[in-house]
């Protein structure tokens, strides 16, 4: 029997779309899911001679030419360790499994060291895209050395997404952990840009009592700008989407409860051990987290008295707004970017900024008309903080004004904006040359003897404060 090329296990949506496209490039795949019946349905749907399946794992792992390359496409966590506990005893040294999920980066570490003592390669490889992207083109984040890289590249490369130049979105992130992280780090990014967009659709909604198709316009005129991006471009069609129960706009009928897979949670979590600032995308989160305790909000509803403020027209309200977006999405960006940058460093993993915001460019979530200024900035210095980058920094303070007009009128409504607002907090705490952090290092010495440093001379200082 002739073998395949590359072998996937894990038929789920995704799993399925991604072997459907590499087989659409001319790669011979074969497929596994510990489920026959949704292996026999998918083969009975999608089967060609390039796309064929095996019935058991000893089948999968014997139909594929060695070295194999075996993508795993199953849920993150203790599904992927029991998987790779089952194809170890049929795999020979050479041999690669790719993580395709969505898994922790530790968990990846992990899992590279445990297999090389078997002579097995790993690469733990972030997929960005959805069921769509899996199947026309995602946006690949390959952790790995360069033997698994050049192993895989063949095929990433043909199946990837196109940046703007026509390129493929995919690049050799770094070793073992590296592209598991990017992935993360992406999924936080996302989180607080959906998050804004959230806040301004809301606004535009409960202050001026606009439509869902007349906020949809607005949104695809701000798509047609410097937001230009997939998640504003969905907004608008989501916006647009008519309720086949209602006859009205579908989205005046979801419930505000937002879910949440734990990938924004990893990345909060992880800057707090890095000490590193991520308050744009940890108030995502929260207001995530806030949102599914609907419980409590209606119990707390209205509690609260707050006047109404004094409002632009709209019109006015619709500049202001992109503004607040745009500055929005760049904090975003920026403490995402500090993260990496911050956790390449630590871990030696020598990431390419400027390439991580090319592959951006395109099949992934948060792919934006931004990721082509920040590519060609990051050419010159990848190590260098967004906020020195010269275009960026003058559209901030260009923009700054609307954001502060915006969230003052928010908070003025009693309107719920934590992006927004703390995307100003951000912008004027990291521009602030002096902060109250003084007084709390003086409360610190004074109840638990924690020291202090001085702003006019050097060394570590300790005062008996009841003296």
């Amino acid at each position: 029997m002739k073998q395949s090329s590359i072998g996937l296990t894990g038929l789920a949506v995704m799993g399925q779309n991604l072997a459907r496209n590499i087989a659409s490039k001319g790669f011979s795949i074969v497929v596994h899911n510990r489920t026959a019946t949704v292996t026999a349905d998918f083969i009975t749907k999608y089967g060609t001679e390039l796309l064929t399946a095996a019935g058991t794992l000893e089948e999968f792992v014997a139909a594929i030419e060695r070295p194999r390359k075996i993508l795993l496409m199953v849920k993150a966590g203790e599904p992927v360790d029991d998987v790779i506990a089952q194809l170890v005893p049929l795999l020979e040294a050479g041999d690669l499994i790719v993580d395709c999920g969505n898994s922790n980066y530790r968990d990846t570490i992990r899992r590279t060291l445990e297999l090389a003592e078997h002579g097995i390669l790993f690469s733990g490889t972030g997929v960005s895209g959805g069921e769509e992207g899996a199947l026309n083109g995602p946006s690949i984040m390959p952790g790995g050395t360069a033997e698994t890289w050049e192993m895989l590249s063949p095929v990433f490369t043909r199946i990837a997404a196109k940046d703007f130049s026509g390129g493929a979105c995919v690049t050799h992130i770094g070793p073992d952990g590296a592209g598991h992280y990017v992935k993360m780090v992406h999924n936080g990014i996302e989180y607080a840009v959906m998050q804004a967009i959230a806040e301004i659709y809301w606004l535009m909604h409960t202050l001026y009592n606009k439509s869902a198709a007349g906020i949809a316009d607005v949104f695809a005129a701000y798509n047609e700008g410097s937001l230009a991006s997939y998640l504003i471009e969905i907004t608008a069609e989501v916006l647009r989407k008519k309720d086949d129960l209602t006859g009205g706009y579908l989205i005046d009928s979801i419930l505000d409860k937002a879910g949440q897979k734990g990938t924004g949670a990893w990345t909060v979590i992880d800057a707090l051990e890095r000490g590193t600032t991520l308050t744009v995308i940890a108030e995502a989160v929260f207001a995530r987290t806030l949102s599914a305790q609907k419980d409590l909000r209606m119990s707390l509803d209205g509690f609260i008295d707050v006047t109404a403020p004094d409002l632009p027209d709209f019109e006015t309200f619709t500049a202001m707004a992109e503004s607040a977006l745009i500055n929005a999405m760049y904090v975003s960006y920026t403490q995402g970017y500090e993260l990496i940058r911050t956790a390449a460093a630590e871990h030696n993993w020598q990431i390419d900024l400027s390439e991580i915001s090319r592959i951006w460019q395109g099949g992934c979530i948060i792919r934006a008309r931004l990721l082509e200024t920040l590519t060609d900035a990051f050419k010159t210095n990848s190590n260098t903080m967004l906020l020195d980058i010269d275009a960026l920094r003058t559209t901030i303070i260009e923009h700054t004004p609307a954001l502060r007009a915006v969230a003052v009128l928010a908070l003025s409504a009693g309107i719920h904006v934590p992006v927004l607002t703390s995307s100003l907090l951000y912008l004027d705490g990291v521009s602030s040359g002096r902060l109250s952090a003084n007084m709390i290092q003086g409360l610190r010495d004074y109840f638990g003897a924690h020291t202090y440093e001085r702003s006019d001379r050097e060394g570590t200082f300790h005062t008996v404060w009841s003296e």
